[in-house]
């Protein structure tokens, strides 16, 4: 990937200077994203920024998202190749590779902000919560992808009760952003290192499939 030779930064301890700090990196992504749910999109010439990309890399956020097909980040926020460092995964969900991804963007390409981007109508989630309510056995490797998101689904249920199996999947889907954000910020230490110096933020988001829209999901 590009961007390793700075390790030597890294190791002493200089992490590579954000073009933006996280609260302007939010603000980025939202007013992008506000701009694709209008329908009026920046204009992009991808040719004339293509050179520039071959140097090397300064994404200023990392996405956390699922690998719906629906959902294309970039397009979302109406952002340049370069600006986002993006990892996906099935129900959004912090797995060893996908934290090393965002350790990477964090400490050797700069970025201040990553956000956990979940999506409504998400499948992983309803899957798990088909699996809570009726203990159906899932084909091949997917048992253990769902085993990942169900913690959502049993808080969801602890607190809630079982509800009908649409309100439970949509209860399920914020939950499961919010306790992978808590897990970025808290179980991570580099990354909470660097959020605790107030150098990154770490924030969710829900992704609404009918409007495009982004809502900032609280934790």
């Amino acid at each position: 990937m590009a961007g390793l030779p700075r390790s030597s930064l890294a190791a002493s301890g200089a992490r590579p200077t954000s073009r933006l700090n996280a609260s302007e990196a939010l603000n980025s992504l939202m007013a992008g994203n506000a701009r694709y749910v209008a329908n009026q999109p920046n204009a992009l010439s991808y040719v004339p920024g293509r050179a520039a990309l071959t140097t090397g890399q300064s994404p200023f956020a990392i996405i956390l998202s699922c690998a719906d097909s629906r959902i294309t980040p970039e397009f979302a926020f109406d952002q340049r190749p370069g600006d986002l460092f993006v990892t996906r995964v099935a129900g959004n969900y912090v797995t060893v590779d996908s934290l090393a991804t965002i350790e990477y963007g964090v400490e050797f390409l700069g970025a201040s902000l990553i956000m956990v981007l979940g999506h409504t109508s998400c499948g992983a989630l309803s899957a798990a919560v088909e699996v809570a309510r009726n203990a159906t056995v899932l084909p091949g490797s997917l048992p253990k992808l769902v085993a990942q998101v169900l913690p959502a689904v049993e808080r969801v249920k602890a607190e809630k009760g079982m509800l009908p199996p649409a309100e439970m999947a949509a209860a399920s889907i914020i939950e499961n952003v919010r306790e992978n954000v808590e897990r970025l910020r808290t179980a991570a230490p580099l990354l909470s290192h660097y959020a605790e110096r107030g150098e990154i933020n770490v924030v969710g988001g829900l992704y609404h499939l009918g409007t495009g829209q982004v809502e900032i999901i609280g934790v």
